[in-house]
């Protein structure tokens, strides 16, 4: 749930800003090679999961036996200590949405001032 919550953010934020910024020849350009770069850093992760859930022992507990809820209520360990799930989940995903969030009101704005 949290990768598919980080996947939709990023395609938000391309989204918003090609609706924003994409009206030119030259912004088009460049638009198009910051994509690629956000969707081969999206891209890495979800073929490492993918490798990963394919090469996992036999016997190995599966990921997806407890539900998203279960998990969130549980704890989790973090390099400086063990932190709740939810707290991580909030922390991972903020940033993410404040920069998605915030470029939808720069392609507003930039919309509204043509």
């Amino acid at each position: 749930m949290v990768i598919l919550a980080i996947v939709g953010l990023a395609l938000w934020f391309v989204f918003s800003v090609w609706l924003g910024f994409g009206r030119t020849e030259y912004t088009d350009y460049l638009l198009t090679v910051v994509s690629l770069f956000i969707f081969g850093a999206l891209a890495l992760p979800l073929i490492a999961l993918s490798v990963w859930r394919h090469n996992r022992k036999p016997g190995a507990v599966r990921q997806g036996q407890e539900g998203f809820h279960d998990w969130v209520m549980g704890d989790l360990d973090t390099q400086p200590g063990r932190v709740s799930a939810r707290t991580a989940t909030i922390e991972i995903l903020l940033p993410l949405a404040a920069v998605a969030f915030g470029m939808t009101a720069f392609a507003i704005v930039a919309l509204m001032s043509r």
